[in-house]
């Protein structure tokens, strides 16, 4: 008997761990194995996450949203269909799918599907199309072709928005040269929709790049895709405003050290980081306000914190706020990326980022550490004490490299979407792409061409930052437009004046005149060489060619008429050492804004103020020679060598964009004006004396602003003189002697 009850005790006790174990409560060796893999990768019990009253979760990418709110909207079939349309080139790279020998034949052009009849297109995508179609990427024939941009509106994938394009996935796969995506560009801002927000664009990308907002580091395909900003459709397409920052005083004298102002959301995605915020909120110095009053239904979800929020929330105004204040909280929002982020970025308040897994923009280049503060959703209720741990010189930094990458890449559509292309354009590129040193210092990637140079020192604008001078020689170009019919002519004075200075390496005579060239016998002899080159179709901008035989830094570019003398060419030189990314020179002139006509205004007048100074006598770096031949369209070149005007203006306007400075004027030259006028002989001067002339150059100040985007010329009233000009001392022991006499 006793070994029965023993029999059934035993079989009872297995009974039980046999459906234990079907129930899973067996499961402790894998609990134990969880911690000891836990602790083995650095977890340790005694030193926890700090603890929140409100819990704040990470940002789980698509593949791993496996709440119940989520699985309550969308389906298992649902979630594989995300996977095979948006992730089926997850592995894609630019060795994998992309094809350079498109690239090779001609360079890296963009081609812009044509845009087909009865397709809507929102304003912010046709920004994006023509800056593309306006820049010197774009080529209007599909054979010639590296990238391939579509026609069809990518940007808001949210099936609820009204830009929504439907049946986009059949009218993508129709594209001829679609090709499975590959060598294609698709720019996106909004994916996914209410409430899940996932990343899917609701097509199959194939091989395609995105340029996209909002995009995960889990989703990002790193050196394939390019992560862009978040912006409105107010952007504007070209130009943008400048940056805040008038004043770099230390310490920064701002009302705030950290605000926040928005929506917070109750129920969904992104709920749980703003519902935190007024843990972090003291009213004074730290102003995080957060308003539930947004959507049609939000009373139905409110809170008990609702009111009190709403009310503190209309207390403030966001844009004193914005610029009064030291840091600005950036949070994630339904989605990772947000509009605070550019706005923070304008106004020189560093943004303090607490969106977990967003990858920021052009974060392959961009080094965000000099910009920003990167804080984390799980450490909120310390991100007060790090910011004020900050020294006030870094604050400065901060503020001061907001600025530059505001200005550089992100205050207009059009620089958003060049910045995205040169990025594409340095993988493609094999002989070289640009440091990151081009990238995060001034005046940026988009005017460093990689293609004139991979060494920095070649450009005029990191002489300082390597330590090193420019080389103390330079090359004359003399553009020849009249006949040399005279030995008496102003070009061969000129010529000599110029050899005879100790810092003439070469002349270089372009001749740009229809008669013959003359024979050699013609030209004086002269102690360096002269070369005469006749200009490429006899236009003005083969002035600014950047020809090879031009072996100097310095190029002094002059007028045949010019008159100087050997003692201005050398001041001349010696001032643009110290100045080498400028245009340094004598003749000055200015621009003003016309508010009866409501255009920009050009004037000759000679006062104390200018803002441009003329090519027909002065001096600057040659890479702005390579710069004007193959960063300006076309288009404004055209417009130049028709009107065989406004090639000087045009300049003027390019390295003033560049620098964010004006040029440099030397010591007033009063015979030039009046040898110009005076000379009613020389073609030049018949020019100056026609009312034409003077009208297309107003006409040139507006139409290169309308280009530019804003007015990119800035005024000044700084002259540069000899040390020793117009003084007591004996004229013997003066260096530049000559110009007093004038």
């Amino acid at each position: 008997m006793q070994a029965k009850k023993r029999y059934l005790i035993l079989l009872s006790a297995g009974a039980c761990l046999v459906l234990l174990s079907y129930l899973g409560g067996v499961q402790l060796p894998a609990a134990s194995r969880s911690r000891h893999d836990r602790s083995r990768n650095g977890y340790r019990p005694d030193q926890p996450w700090p603890h929140f009253s409100d819990p704040l979760h990470l940002f789980l990418p698509w593949d791993e949203t496996d709440t119940e709110e989520y699985n309550l909207h969308i389906s298992p079939r649902q979630k594989r269909d995300v996977n095979t349309s948006v992730y089926k080139g997850k592995r894609c790279r630019m060795d994998s799918c992309f094809d350079f020998s498109l690239c090779h034949k001609n360079g890296f052009k963009v081609y812009v599907y044509p845009q087909q009849k009865g397709e809507k297109i929102s304003e912010s995508y046709q920004n994006i199309l023509s800056t593309i179609e306006g820049s010197r990427f774009y080529t209007s024939d599909p054979g010639q072709a590296c990238l391939f941009v579509l026609s069809l509106d990518t940007l808001d994938r949210d099936q609820l928005s009204p830009q929504y394009v439907h049946n986009l996935k059949t009218k993508v796969q129709n594209l001829p040269l679609w090709n499975d995506g590959r060598n294609h560009l698709i720019f996106n801002l909004y994916s996914g929709t209410w409430p899940d927000y996932t990343e899917d664009l609701g097509f199959d990308i194939g091989q395609a790049m995105l340029a996209k907002a909002s995009i995960s580091t889990e989703n990002f395909r790193r050196n394939f895709d390019v992560s862009i900003p978040l912006f409105s459709k107010e952007h504007p397409r070209t130009g943008g405003e400048r940056g805040y920052l008038k004043y770099n005083s230390i310490p920064p004298f701002r009302k705030y050290m950290l605000v926040f102002k928005g929506k917070r959301y109750l129920t969904g995605i992104g709920s749980d980081t703003r519902n935190a915020l007024h843990h972090v909120h003291n009213a004074e110095d730290v102003v995080l306000l957060t308003t539930c009053k947004h959507g049609k239904d939000w009373q139905k979800h409110k809170d008990a914190r609702c009111d009190k929020d709403n009310a503190e929330y209309d207390k403030y105004d966001y844009k004193e706020m914005l610029h009064n204040s030291t840091f600005c909280l950036v949070p994630r929002g339904r989605r990772l990326g947000s509009f605070r982020f550019l706005e923070a970025l304008q106004a020189a308040c560093v943004p303090v980022m607490l969106s977990n897994g967003w990858e920021l923009p052009f974060s392959e280049i961009i080094d965000w550490n000099t910009a920003a503060v990167i804080g984390d959703e799980r450490l909120l209720l310390q991100i007060p004490t790090t910011v004020r741990s900050i020294h006030q010189d870094k604050i400065l930094s901060l503020r001061q490299q907001t600025q530059f990458l505001w200005e550089a890449y992100f205050s207009s559509v059009e620089k958003i979407v060049l910045t995205t292309l040169e990025i594409i354009q340095d993988r493609v590129l094999e002989h070289g792409s640009r440091s990151s040193l081009m990238w995060n210092s001034h005046p940026g990637g988009l005017f460093a061409l990689p293609q004139y140079s991979g060494y920095l020192g070649d450009f005029p604008f990191y002489y300082a930052t390597l330590g090193i001078k420019p080389y103390p020689k330079f090359t004359a170009v003399i553009h020849a437009v009249s006949p040399l019919v005279s030995q008496s002519q102003p070009i061969l004075k000129l010529l000599v004046a110029v050899a005879k200075s100790q810092y003439c390496a070469q002349i270089i005579v372009l001749w740009n005149c229809d008669k013959p060239l003359p024979a050699k016998h013609r030209w004086p002899a002269t102690s360096v060489p002269v070369i005469v080159i006749e200009g490429e179709n006899k236009v003005m901008s083969s002035r600014f060619l950047p020809y090879e035989t031009i072996v100097t830094d310095a190029v002094l570019s002059l007028d045949e008429d010019t008159v100087l003398s050997t003692t201005e060419v050398d001041f001349a030189f010696t001032v643009w050492q110290s100045f080498p990314e400028r245009i340094v020179g004598y003749p000055a002139r200015s621009h003003f804004w016309d508010s009866n006509k409501e255009r920009w205004g050009y004037t000759s007048k000679w006062t104390n103020d200018y803002s441009m100074v003329l090519t027909g006598a002065a001096i600057y770096h040659r890479y702005y020679h390579h710069l004007y031949t193959n960063y300006l369209p076309t288009s404004l070149k055209s417009m130049v060598d028709q009107l065989a005007n406004c090639e000087d203006i045009l300049m003027n306007f390019l390295v003033s964009a560049v620098t964010k400075l004006p040029p440099i004027k030397v010591t007033q030259k009063k015979q030039y004006k009046e040898t110009m006028m005076g000379q009613v002989k020389s073609s030049r001067a018949s020019r100056w004396a026609d009312p034409d002339h003077f009208a297309q150059r107003q006409t040139c100040m507006n139409k290169f602003a309308s280009w530019f985007g804003a007015m990119p010329l800035v005024h000044s009233q700084m002259r540069l003189d000899p040390v020793l000009f117009k003084d007591q001392v004996s004229i013997l022991r003066k260096k530049y002697r000559d110009i007093e006499r004038l």
